[in-house]
């Protein structure tokens, strides 16, 4: 998700930005004599300037990765260039502290683990080389500077972790909100469409079954009249499946549904499916896996899974069907080994007419998410594109 879609943000990090290379200017001109280390100085200056400035219309984690470095030798650099300037090392505390602000989990860490050992090594170096010729003021009280070193790593450690976790769960929060959007609008459409189309429909569908039957009709009007029922049979399957969306719920029709017994009778009825596509499928199910819902739309579910799984599976390969308990719940997975998606892919399933089939609606992963969502279920695809793809699904498990 990107940081700086809104002008807001993005205003609001130029101001901070702008900011602080201001006070980095002001820090190489006021009060330093001149030489090489003042010409160090400035160009260090001009390079974290240039990342901080280029940051929000090119996010990527290289830019990131390259601003945090520069950032860490610059704090270093004036550390041994100014020894006697006290705040220096307290500079080197807050380090990893950029990394936070980059929400980026994998830098904050190795910009963790990096300033802990650089320091571990400046503190060696000036207890057994230095002892205190340059950086007296460190020198008198290694372990106090070192104690408040170690304690400004672990509260910038738990500052990331809460402020990660936070961050996460803001983001699933709003993939809910999306998903429940998505439904609700699709159910609306759904019955608008369904009741303005499917009467129409009905009429011409009828008078073509009237012509093809009258014997006064050349036989090639009747081959065009065949073709326009099927494509009308197309037609009307679409809109069956926005009805199955938008129909409420049927709770009276719940029942304790196992799923061994389910995902046998689904591989069966599309085990011959999978053989015409040179694919085979592997079943592993643990017993007593129950859950509460109506069988018909749970063997929906799976059938349009598993179906999509040997349509994505490369000639020759098979697909892996489990279910196992896990604590308070079944999990449901199924795994093929074909093209794979990309992470943009994955995100936009589910959507309404969007498909990755060439003669695809994209209904069918509606309907899945819709079942999935009315028996309290969650259902999540990881992919990798050429390693395949694996969907999961979890309903509460139901005691016998």
């Amino acid at each position: 998700m990107r940081e700086f879609r809104e002008r807001f943000h993005k205003r609001n990090y130029y101001t901070v930005a702008v900011v602080s290379i201001i006070l980095m200017i002001i820090g190489v001109i006021v009060d330093n004599p001149a030489g090489s280390g003042i010409a160090v100085h400035g160009i260090m200056v001009v390079i974290i300037s240039v990342c901080l400035l280029l940051y929000p219309t090119h996010e990527r984690r290289w830019l990131r990765s390259i601003t945090v470095l520069t950032v860490s030798v610059y704090f270093y650099a004036l550390f041994y260039m100014y020894p006697g300037t006290w705040s220096a090392f307290v500079l080197l505390c807050f380090v990893p502290a950029l990394s936070i602000l980059f929400f980026d989990k994998k830098l904050f860490y190795s910009s963790l683990s990096l300033n802990i050992f650089f320091v571990a090594c400046m503190a060696m170096y000036i207890g057994w080389v230095d002892k205190g010729r340059t950086y007296a003021f460190f020198y008198s009280d290694i372990p106090g500077n070192l104690v408040n070193f170690v304690a400004s790593q672990i509260i910038l450690y738990f500052i990331f972790y809460l402020t990660n976790g936070r961050i996460k769960k803001q983001r699933m929060y709003y993939e809910e909100v999306q998903q429940a959007e998505r439904m609700k609008t699709t159910g609306q459409l759904a019955a608008a469409v369904a009741h303005e189309i499917r009467n129409p429909l009905t009429v011409v569908k009828g008078f073509l079954q009237y012509y093809s039957q009258d014997e006064h009709l050349p036989k090639d009007y009747k081959q065009n009249f065949s073709l326009m029922l099927n494509e009308l049979d197309t037609a009307e399957h679409v809109i069956s499946q926005f009805l199955s969306i938008s129909k409420p719920e049927q709770t009276d029709e719940v029942d304790r549904v196992d799923m061994e017994q389910i995902l046998r009778d689904v591989t069966e009825l599309l085990s011959m499916y999978g053989i015409l596509h040179d694919n085979s499928i592997e079943l592993e199910v643990d017993e007593q896996c129950l859950i509460a819902a109506n069988p018909m739309e749970v063997k929906q579910l799976f059938v349009n899974l598993l179906k999509n799984a040997i349509e994505a599976s490369d000639s020759g390969e098979s697909v892996s069907v489990k279910a196992a308990r896990i604590g308070k719940d079944v999990f449901i997975t199924m795994t093929d080994r074909g093209r794979g998606m990309t992470q943009e892919q994955v995100d936009h399933l589910g959507t309404p007419f969007y498909s990755l089939k060439s003669k695809g609606t994209g209904l069918g992963l509606m309907i899945c998410y819709n079942i999935v969502e009315r028996y309290d279920g969650h259902i999540h695809f990881e992919s990798e594109p050429g390693e395949g793809t694996t969907v999961t699904v979890r309903f509460p498990l139901v005691q016998q």
